[in-house]
C-alpha cells in the first residue's frame, strides 16, 4: 500500500466536513445559498474590468443582475480569454488566473476556461460532500490508495506555436482543487501525475497499468467515461508476461522511463509476491486484482450508460457509481445517494426553460426540461454551458438533475433538427423495459443516393434483431414533426440499423484529439463528425 494514502484520506475528510456540512444545510434552502454566493461573488469580482464594464458594485438583487449582465457564451468571451493567456490580469475576475483548462473539444474547437483561486475552492466546495457521501457509504474507502484519471498531455496541432504567459493544462485531477486538498490527494493516488508527461500511449499504458498492478490495496478507481479503463484493461492482455515481470523486479525496463527523470518515481522494491498472486489470477479476470475495491465512479448517462451498468455486473460487491454533471467550467450535480442534486454551494446557475424563460434553482419544476446558464466566480458571468438537463425530483428543497445531452448538438440533413437530447430519449423509449445494448449511437449519413439516420448497435438481437430495432425507431423519430416531414416529402431516406463491434466505441477514444480521459462519445453522430 501507498505510505501515508490511510492518513491521507483521513485528514481529506476531517478538513472537508466545513464543506459537507454547508453543502447539506443549503439543500434544505437553495434560494438563500445561491443568492448569497451570488452577492458575495459579486463584490469580490466588482474591481475586475468585467465587473467595472456592468457595475458589479451597484448590483444589490438578483434581478439587477439579471438586466446588468448579457447571457454569454465562449465565443464572445474568447477575445478576454486570449488577453488572459498573455498574462493579463483582472478582466474577468479579479485574482491571477493560475491556470487555462482546455476542454475536450468534442462539438467545438476546443475552449480555454480560466481557473483562480475561487474557482477551485467551488470546485472544493463540491467535491468534500461527495467524496464525504462515499466514505459514508464505504468507510473502506479510507483504508488504501486511489487511482484518479490521468492522461497523456497530448497537444493540440499547432499548440506549441501559441504565445501564452499562463500554464495550460493541468497534471492530474487533483489540480482542479488546488492548495492543501490537491497535496493530500496526492499522497493517495496510485498513479503519479509526472505519467502525463509521456508522449508514447503505449508506454503511458503501460506504466499506469504497471502502478496500479503494484497496488493490491486500491480503494477507488475514478475515470470519464467507461472506454477509458476498457482500453487500460486491454493494454493488460497484450502485455501481461511484460507486466508481471516488471512488478517481479520493481522496475520497467523501457528506456523512455528510465531516461526521464520526472518518471524515476515509478521504479519500486522488487515485489515477487505480487507478480505470483497476479500471474495466477491472470490478465482475464481483472476484478480478482484488487481484492479491497470500494469504488468506481464514470459518467453513466446517454451515451455512457451500457458502459456503466456493464461495469455494475462485473463488480457486484463494489459501488459502480455514476458521476454527476461535471463540466470544465463548473460542478453541476453531485451524486449523492441515487440522486444527482445541484451543486448549490459551488457556483450561482440560472436556467432556460422551453420558451427561453429564465428560472431559478428553487423554480425547477420535475419532469421539465432546462438549459444551464452557470455563474462560476472564475471569469464566465450568466454563461450558456450548453447542457440540457431535466429536474427528475428533490433533495429536500433542491434539484436533482439528469443529463439530456449537449444543448447545441444538432443533426439537420434536410430539416429534421434531431437534437441529442430527443435521440437520448428516443433510444430510451427504443428499450424499455428490457437491458439496453452494449452500444448504440445514431449517426446521420449523407453517402449513397438519399441522405439518412443509421442506427449503429451492439446487442440488436436482444431487441429482436436488426430490421425490427430499425423500425421501431423510426416510428419513435417520426413524432418529432420535423423528422417526419422530411420522411413524407423523401428529403430522408428510412432509417437503417448496422451491427457495429463493442470496439467501437474504444476505437472512437483513440481517435480523439487532445487528452483520452475528455473524450466524450456521443449518442448523436452529425455529418461533421465524419463517421463512415
Amino acid at each position: 500500500m501507498k505510505a501515508g494514502a490511510t492518513l491521507a484520506n483521513a485528514l481529506w475528510l476531517a478538513g472537508s466536513g466545513a464543506e459537507t456540512l454547508r453543502y447539506h444545510r443549503a439543500l434544505r434552502q437553495p434560494e438563500s445559498a445561491q443568492l448569497s454566493w451570488l452577492g458575495h461573488q459579486l463584490k469580490r469580482h466588482a474591481s475586475s474590468e468585467y465587473g467595472r464594464r456592468y457595475g458589479f458594485d451597484g448590483i444589490r438583487d438578483y434581478p439587477c443582475f439579471a438586466r446588468r449582465i448579457p447571457l454569454t457564451d465562449y465565443a464572445q468571451l474568447a477575445p478576454a480569454i486570449q488577453r488572459i493567456r498573455r498574462g493579463e490580469s483582472d478582466v474577468l475576475a479579479s485574482g491571477r488566473v493560475t491556470h487555462l483548462a482546455p476542454t475536450s473539444g468534442t462539438t467545438s474547437a476546443s475552449k480555454l476556461i480560466p481557473f483562480t483561486a475561487t474557482l477551485q475552492r467551488s470546485f472544493r466546495a463540491a467535491i468534500a460532500p461527495w467524496l464525504a457521501d462515499l466514505a459514508r457509504q464505504r468507510p473502506a474507502l479510507l483504508g488504501g490508495p486511489a487511482y484518479w484519471s490521468i492522461s497523456p498531455q497530448i497537444a493540440a496541432p499547432g499548440e506549441s506555436a501559441q504565445p501564452r504567459e499562463i500554464p495550460v493544462g493541468y497534471a492530474d485531477d487533483a489540480d482542479y482543487l488546488g492548495g492543501a486538498s490537491a497535496w493530500l490527494i496526492r499522497q493517495a493516488l496510485a498513479v503519479p501525475g509526472s505519467i502525463r508527461l509521456l508522449q508514447d500511449v503505449d508506454a503511458f499504458w503501460f506504466l499506469t497499468l504497471l502502478c496500479l498492478l503494484r497496488q493490491p490495496e486500491l480503494r477507488m478507481i475514478s475515470v470519464w467515461h467507461p472506454s477509458f479503463l476498457e482500453l487500460l484493461l486491454a493494454a493488460a492482455e497484450s502485455r501481461w508476461p511484460e507486466l508481471l515481470d516488471a512488478v517481479e523486479r520493481g522496475v520497467h525496463p523501457s528506456a523512455a522511463a528510465r531516461s526521464s527523470p520526472e518518471l524515476h518515481g515509478l521504479s519500486a522494491m522488487p515485489d515477487p509476491g505480487r507478480a505470483a498472486a497476479l500471474g495466477r489470477i491472470g490478465p482475464g479476470n481483472w476484478t480478482r486484482w484488487w481484492p479491497r475495491l470500494q469504488v468506481v465512479s464514470c459518467w453513466g448517462e446517454q451515451a455512457a450508460e451500457p458502459g456503466w451498468r456493464t461495469l455494475k455486473r462485473e463488480l457486484p460487491r463494489v459501488l459502480v457509481q455514476a458521476k454527476g454533471l461535471l463540466a470544465t467550467e463548473a460542478v453541476v450535480t453531485l451524486p449523492i445517494n441515487d440522486s444527482k442534486p445541484l451543486a448549490v454551494t459551488s457556483h450561482f446557475f440560472e436556467f432556460l426553460d422551453q420558451r427561453g424563460d429564465v428560472r431559478l434553482a428553487h423554480q425547477l419544476e420535475k419532469g421539465k426540461s432546462y438549459h444551464v446558464v452557470v455563474s462560476n466566480g472564475g471569469g464566465l458571468w450568466r454563461y450558456r454551458l450548453g447542457d440540457q438537463v431535466e429536474c427528475d425530483g428533490h433533495v429536500h428543497a433542491t434539484p436533482s438533475l439528469r443529463f439530456l445531452g449537449r444543448s447545441g448538438r444538432v443533426s439537420d440533413l434536410r430539416g429534421e433538427k434531431l437534437s441529442e437530447a430527443l435521440v437520448y430519449q428516443a433510444l430510451q423509449s427504443l428499450w424499455a423495459g428490457t437491458p439496453p445494448p452494449a452500444l448504440a449511437m445514431v449517426a446521420a449519413c449523407e453517402r449513397g443516393r438519399q441522405a439518412h439516420y443509421e442506427l449503429l448497435i451492439c446487442g440488436a438481437q436482444q431487441l429482436g434483431g436488426l430490421q425490427i430495432v430499425a423500425e421501431k425507431l423510426e416510428r419513435i423519430l417520426c413524432d418529432n414533426p420535423h423528422y417526419a416531414l422530411a420522411r413524407r416529402l423523401g428529403q430522408l431516406g428510412r432509417l437503417r440499423a448496422r451491427e457495429v463491434a463493442p470496439e467501437t466505441a474504444r476505437n472512437q477514444l483513440l481517435a480523439h484529439q487532445g487528452r483520452l480521459g475528455d473524450a466524450k462519445p456521443h449518442i448523436l453522430l452529425t455529418a461533421q463528425d465524419g463517421w463512415q
